[in-house]
C-alpha cells in the first residue's frame, strides 16, 4: 500500500493496497476507498464517505466534511462517490443533511475542475463536467452528461437536465432543459439545443432533427409552454418525450 509517511489515516479507514495516498493527506475513520484510487497530496476525506475505484483526487480537496448548513447538528449523514472520477484541486463536496435525505452523491466518470463545489444533498450523475468554480448549492440535481460552465452558481433545488450545456458565468435559478444550450449573455435564456455536444456524444441526425423541432416549438413558436409541451409530445422518439416530461415535472420553472 502506497501511503506516504506524512499522511494521517485513522484507525477504521478502509484503504485497499492498490491505492496511493500522497503526502499530508488526512483520512477519517469512516472512510472507504475502492481499488486503485490516487490521492495526490493534502487531500482531506472525512465523515461516512464511500469512494469507488480508480478515482484521482488532487491537492487540497475536502470530501465528506460537514455541510455548510446551520441546521446540521452532527447527524450521521453520508457522501458516496462512484468510479473513475477526476477531482481537481480544491474541490469541496459536503456530506448530506438529515432534512435533505442524508446523502450527497457523485456518479462515475465525472470531471470536477478546480474549486468546484458540490453542496449538501446534491446529486451529480455520470459523465458530467463541472468547470472551474462551478458551485452547486444544496439539493441540486445534475443529470448525466451535463456540463456546468466556469463560475456558474446553481440555486438550491434546481435540476440540470441530461446533455445540457451551461455557458460560463450563468446564474442558474431555475431548471435547465435537457439537451439545451443555456447561457447568460444579457439575461439567462435557453438558445436551443446543444447541437455540438450532442453530435460529440454520437446522436444520430434523426435524433438531432427531432430535438431541433422540439426546441423550435418550445422557444420560437407562438405558443405558451403548456401548448408547446403538448405539441412536443406529438413528436416521435424518446428524446422529445424526455424533454416534455422534464418540463411537466419542474417545480422551479424552466429557463426558456
Amino acid at each position: 500500500m502506497g501511503i506516504h509517511t506524512s499522511a494521517i489515516v485513522a484507525a477504521g479507514a478502509k484503504i485497499p493496497e492498490s491505492c496511493t495516498v500522497g503526502p499530508y493527506c488526512t483520512i477519517g475513520a469512516e472512510v472507504e476507498l475502492g481499488e486503485e484510487c490516487v490521492l495526490i497530496s493534502h487531500v482531506v476525506l472525512d465523515g461516512k464517505t464511500k469512494i469507488g475505484a480508480k478515482n484521482t483526487i488532487y491537492p487540497f480537496c475536502v470530501i465528506g466534511a460537514p455541510p455548510q448548513d446551520l441546521k446540521y447538528k452532527g447527524e450521521p449523514t453520508r457522501t458516496v462517490i462512484g468510479d473513475g472520477n477526476m477531482i481537481r484541486e480544491s474541490v469541496t463536496i459536503s456530506r448530506g443533511t438529515a432534512g435533505g435525505g442524508g446523502l450527497t452523491s457523485l456518479g462515475d466518470n465525472n470531471l470536477l475542475m478546480a474549486y468546484a463545489h458540490i453542496g449538501h444533498d446534491s446529486h451529480v450523475g455520470n459523465n458530467c463536467i463541472l468547470a472551474n468554480n462551478a458551485t452547486l448549492a444544496g439539493h441540486v440535481h445534475i443529470e448525466d452528461f451535463a456540463t456546468v460552465g466556469a463560475f456558474c452558481p446553481v440555486h438550491q433545488f434546481c435540476t440540470v437536465g441530461r446533455y445540457a450545456y451551461i455557458g460560463g458565468g450563468t446564474i442558474v435559478t431555475q431548471d435547465v432543459l435537457p439537451f439545451s444550450l443555456t447561457s447568460a449573455r444579457r439575461e439567462n435564456r435557453a438558445f436551443g439545443m446543444n447541437k455540438v455536444g450532442l453530435q460529440r456524444r454520437g446522436f444520430s441526425e434523426e435524433r438531432l432533427k427531432t430535438l431541433h423541432r422540439a426546441f423550435r416549438l418550445l422557444l420560437a413558436a407562438k405558443m405558451n409552454t403548456t401548448q408547446a409541451v403538448e405539441a412536443i409530445k406529438g413528436l416521435e422518439g424518446a428524446d422529445a418525450a424526455e424533454l416534455a416530461a422534464f418540463i411537466e415535472k419542474s417545480e422551479r420553472g424552466i429557463i426558456k
